[in-house]
C-alpha cells in the first residue's frame, strides 16, 4: 500500500507483528481508516480550531498578514493540510475581510471525503497545490504521520517496536540506516533498557514536501511538540477515542498520535525557520485572553458578556499546561516573517 502522509510504498499489514509505523498507516488511514469514519477528528479529540472560532479569526489575521508583504496579489493561496471536515477552512474564510477573501484561493486537504454543506469555493484535494503564493497551514497534521517507534533492549540497542493488531509488542531488528542516523542526531537514547523514542525522519520528510511548495508566502506547522534536550525518555505514542486518551490499538478503532520534534522537521529545508509557542504566536496575532474592564458591564453588559467569553477561549488557547504549549513552526518563503 501506499503511505498516504509521503506517497512511499509500505507493507500491508497481515497475520504478524509490523512496525508502528505500518500497522499505524493502515489503522488511520486504510479504507476503513480512523480517518475516513464519518464524525471525523472532532467526534474523538478537541483541537484549537474546535475550542474557539478565535484560532480561526488569528490564522485569518496571519493570512492577511502574509497577503500583505505579497503585495496583495490577484490570487492569495491558503492551504488547509489535515482539513478534518473544513472546520478551519470555513472559519478563515468567514474572518477575511470581503477584499481578501475575494482574492482568496481556499484549498482543503484531506483523505476523507468532501462534507456536505463546504463552501463551494473549497476545492477539496488529497494533496496540496504543487504551488503555492500565500499561507500552507498545518494544524496537528505532523503528529499523525506515521512513524515507526524504537526501544532499547537489555544491552542498551534501539530495536524497532513490533505490534499486532491487538496491540501487544515485541521487539523487533536493530535500528539500522537512515533511522539510525535520524536517531544519533535527533533523539539519542542511553544505552540504558526501556528508553522509547518515536523516528521522527517521516515528518521531517513529509513537512518538507509540502511547506517546500511555498514558492513565496508562509507554511506553519502547529503540534504537539518537543525539542533536543527536552525529549520524553519512554516517547509519547497514544490513542484518542471518544474523546478520552486511551491505549493505542492499530485496528482503526482510534485515532493513534505521538509528538512531533519540530526542530528536526525545522532542519528539513534550508530556508530559515523559526519555533515558538502558540502562546507567543497568538499573542502577536492579537489573541491574549485579557479579561474585559469592570466598566464595561456598567456601560453595556451584553458587550461585557461577550467580551468575557470571548476572554475565556482565549485563554484557553493560550493557556500554560495546554493549548498554549503548542509549537508552532514558520517558515517565510520570499517575505519577512509575519510574527517578528
Amino acid at each position: 500500500m501506499t503511505d498516504g502522509r509521503t506517497g512511499e510504498r509500505r507493507r500491508a499489514p497481515g497475520a504478524g507483528p509490523h512496525g508502528w509505523r505500518a500497522a499505524t498507516e493502515a489503522a488511520l488511514y486504510g479504507p476503513d481508516g480512523f480517518y475516513r469514519r464519518p464524525e471525523g477528528p472532532a467526534g474523538h479529540f478537541r483541537t484549537s480550531v474546535h475550542a474557539s472560532a478565535l484560532f480561526a479569526a488569528a490564522v485569518a489575521e496571519l493570512l492577511c498578514r502574509v497577503d500583505a508583504a505579497l503585495g496583495r496579489p490577484a490570487a492569495l493561496d491558503f492551504v488547509d493540510m489535515g482539513a478534518g471536515r473544513g472546520e478551519l477552512v470555513t472559519g478563515v474564510l468567514r474572518a477575511l475581510p470581503d477584499e481578501v477573501a475575494a482574492r482568496v484561493r481556499p484549498y482543503a486537504v484531506e483523505i476523507a471525503g468532501r462534507p456536505a454543506g463546504l463552501d463551494p469555493r473549497v476545492a477539496w484535494r488529497d494533496a496540496p497545490p504543487a504551488s503555492v503564493t500565500g499561507l500552507l497551514f498545518a494544524n496537528e497534521w505532523l503528529d499523525n504521520v506515521p512513524v515507526d517507534v524504537v526501544e532499547t533492549d537489555p544491552a542498551g540497542v534501539p530495536r524497532y517496536v513490533l505490534v499486532g493488531d491487538d496491540g501487544a509488542e515485541r521487539p523487533g531488528e536493530p535500528v539500522t540506516g537512515a533511522d539510525a542516523d535520524w536517531l544519533a542526531r535527533w533523539w539519542p537514547l542511553p544505552a540504558e533498557a526501556g528508553l522509547r523514542a518515536e523516528l521522527g525522519r517521516p515528518r521531517d520528510e513529509a513537512w518538507a514536501a509540502v511547506a517546500g511548495r511555498v514558492v513565496r508566502g508562509l507554511a506553519v506547522a502547529v503540534d504537539y511538540a518537543h525539542t533536543a534536550g527536552a525529549r520524553p525518555p519512554f516517547g509519547t505514542l497514544t490513542g484518542f477515542r471518544g474523546g478520552r486518551e486511551t491505549r493505542p490499538v492499530p485496528d482503526g478503532s482510534c485515532d493513534i498520535t505521538a509528538h512531533v520534534a519540530l526542530d528536526a522537521c525545522a532542519a528539513a529545508l534550508p530556508a530559515p525557520a523559526r519555533l515558538l509557542t502558540q502562546r507567543d504566536a497568538l499573542h502577536a496575532l492579537g489573541i491574549t485572553g485579557a479579561r474585559p474592564p469592570l466598566t464595561l458591564a456598567a456601560t453595556d453588559p451584553a458587550a461585557y458578556v461577550r467580551a468575557l467569553a470571548g476572554a475565556g477561549e482565549a485563554a484557553e488557547l493560550t493557556a500554560r499546561g495546554g493549548l498554549g504549549d503548542f509549537g508552532w513552526l514558520l517558515r517565510p518563503a520570499g517575505i519577512p516573517d509575519p510574527l517578528g
